[in-house]
């Protein structure tokens, strides 16, 4: 953690001569402060609420999975692109809880496609599909979906699929994808303002499209080129999506995509929103920041009570929303011997008490700041501040320390969710915290791979911890962190953020922009994801692991006729929920076993209330 102290200009004559009597009316205030606060903070207590979820008492081991027949082939060319979007597309169909196989696209026979009613083409060469090439034109005419995941090698294998893509010309070259316009409906927050990406670079086919295509995405600007588009090929259904972006943060984008394909298309989400304070409460750095004594005149400890944690606490207060607090006890590279208890806890009872008062919750980050890892773990000289522990013992007495450091504060409380310092935690760290803290339920790092981050998926893992990972971070929120976050918005149905109270004393977080400029982002952010969805939940960290364990127990068959979706659930304990996208005009006219609502334009959100759910359109 960077920390500034005030400067001090003064010569050392003028120290001996004025300094005390100069210095003693902000003594006198100062001390005023510190007692104030510690009156407030022992008369600040909390109501205990209970959780709007609660986590289930299932194995891991216990889940059934179904065995449904695969409609959905996902043709891949073994190169990098086309392992990428395989990859990609894996985890989205998976997640989707599509049943699909995977073949090589050397492996295709023309016979096989009467097995299946959707293609997913992770092609780059059209021409090693050979002659099969025709035959999957015919198919999507005779009533097939065809989905192409990403723009190929523009050869004149891929040019002959232009009549059914609805492709009217295509230039030589491809487009460098600068920012993305969505229409309306088509994602949850998408059409509300345009998405600039970030490290563009030539992407997408520079396609001219007729004028039966249903353009979903496009890219902003006076010229803009088709992203994502449908269209009606004889009795079948085509999904182009050009946008050649093939990670993780983007899976939602492909998501939406897929699910243009046929009629009607539905699959679960977890449908929380949940905002987390790392290093909070902590001990509170003394001394001042050069950006918070700019704009305020503030030490760091006054700017933390009179503005940060005030605007903080009023954005939750305003939005409805819970924070998760994660508690480091102290500062230090302690990593063996004994762990001695912090004493000064009026700032724990004072902020701790509001944060739970919002109906937020606490949860473990760490005795200090040290990642929960052992002497052979490499931190490859990207963290030179950080020390290995020195045993496994002195990792369990550190967590130990530091959850009875908490009942004190906070008895009655359960402390169910851990978030590893700097998201780095090691296998023996994750085996500490699921054999010996059986209390403890979700470990929440971060979605997105990076670094030496303990990257995670939303899911129970085999030694049942739920994985419950953070999405974005911090105050900046610049281009890429706002497409992740609209695309898991519309994959997951999740917002998931964390901030740090020194995010505002440190340069590469922000702090240079001055806190009204960082808060205003913040700001931003929640008020455009509770616009989109006004109904996403609210929830604590335990909490979105309740969610989770329901997310991922759920399996589910679907029956498809002309005019409505049966839906056999497995795993349902008291509810599960799905996005519904219908893509022919229709309407919801009844549900039974679950209810409904509409989301936007062709969206609607399912609540199953039975294992049995049956949707009919009008």
């Amino acid at each position: 953690m960077a920390i500034w102290q005030k400067k001090d200009n003064s010569t050392p004559e003028q120290d001996r001569s004025g300094s005390f009597f100069s210095m003693l009316p902000v003594a006198i205030v100062m001390c005023a402060l510190v007692l104030v606060l510690a009156a407030v903070a022992k008369n600040v207590s909390y109501t205990a609420q209970g959780p709007s979820l609660e986590l289930l008492d299932v194995e891991k081991q216990d889940i059934t999975h179904l065995s449904g027949k695969s409609d959905c082939l996902l043709i891949y060319e073994d190169d990098t692109m086309g392992t990428m979007g395989l990859n990609e597309m894996m985890s989205v169909l998976s997640q989707m809880r599509i049943p699909f196989d995977a073949l090589e696209c050397g492996d295709v026979q023309a016979e096989m496609l009467a097995d299946y009613s959707e293609l997913v083409l992770s092609v780059t060469h059209y021409q090693y599909l050979g002659e099969v090439l025709g035959d999957i034109r015919s198919w999507v005419k005779a009533g097939g979906n065809l989905m192409i995941l990403y723009p190929p090698e523009l050869s004149g294998s891929f040019r002959s699929l232009f009549d059914i893509l609805g492709v009217r010309d295509c230039g030589d070259s491809y487009a460098v994808v600068e920012s993305l316009h969505f229409s309306d409906g088509f994602l949850l927050g998408g059409a509300s303002r345009d998405f600039a990406v970030s490290d563009p670079y030539d992407s997408s086919m520079s396609v001219y499209l007729e004028d039966d295509c249903e353009v979903f995405a496009q890219t902003s600007g006076a010229y803009p080129v088709p992203i994502i588009w449908r269209r009606n090929a004889g009795r079948g259904t085509v999904v182009v999506d050009n946008l050649g972006f093939l990670e993780k943060g983007y899976r939602g984008l492909h998501c939406a995509a897929y699910s243009l394909l046929g009629p009607a298309c539905i699959y679960p989400v977890i449908n929380a929103s949940a905002f987390y304070i790392d290093d909070f409460p902590s001990p509170v750095p003394s001394g001042y920041a050069p950006y918070i004594e700019r704009d305020y005149n503030l030490s760091i400890k006054d700017f933390y009570s009179s503005r940060w944690w005030t605007d903080t606490y009023n954005l939750a207060k305003k939005y409805g929303f819970k924070y998760t607090g994660m508690v480091i006890e102290e500062y230090s590279d302690q990593v063996s011997g004994i762990f001695e208890r912090n004493t000064d806890m009026e700032r724990y009872l004072y902020f701790g008490n509001m944060l739970l008062n919002l109906g937020g919750e606490i949860g473990l980050h760490g005795y200090n700041h040290m990642p929960l890892v052992l002497e052979d773990f490499d931190y490859m000289g990207l963290f030179d501040s950080y020390s290995q522990w020195r045993s496994y013992q002195d990792m369990r007495n550190a967590v130990n320390e530091l959850k009875n450091f908490c009942a004190s504060l906070y008895p009655g409380r359960t402390f169910q969710v851990y978030v590893p310092p700097s998201n780095i935690i090691s296998e023996d760290g994750i085996d500490l915290l699921a054999s010996d803290f059986p209390d403890i339920k979700a470990i929440a790092s971060v979605y997105l791979p990076g670094g030496l981050a303990y990257c995670q998926e939303f899911q129970v893992e085999e030694n049942g911890i739920i994985s419950t990972p953070r999405v974005i971070a911090g105050y900046i929120l610049g281009d890429y962190t706002r497409l992740v976050a609209l695309s898991e918005l519309n994959f997951h149905m999740v917002s998931s953020h964390f901030q740090h109270p020194d995010d505002v004393l440190d340069e590469d977080r922000g702090a240079e922009l001055g806190w009204a400029n960082m808060f205003a982002n913040l700001s931003d952010y929640v008020d455009w994801l509770y616009t989109a969805v006004p109904s996403i939940r609210s929830m604590t960290g335990s909490e979105i692991a309740a969610a989770v364990q329901r997310y991922d127990y759920i399996d589910m068959t679907q029956t498809r006729s002309e005019n409505g979706i049966h839906l056999e659930l497995a795993n349902f304990y008291d509810e599960a929920w799905f996005m519904l996208r219908i893509n022919e005009g229709q309407e919801i006219v009844h549900i039974s076993g679950g209810e409904c609502s509409h989301l936007d334009n062709t969206l609607y959100l399912i609540r199953a209330v039975s294992n049995e759910v049956d949707i009919q359109f009008s």
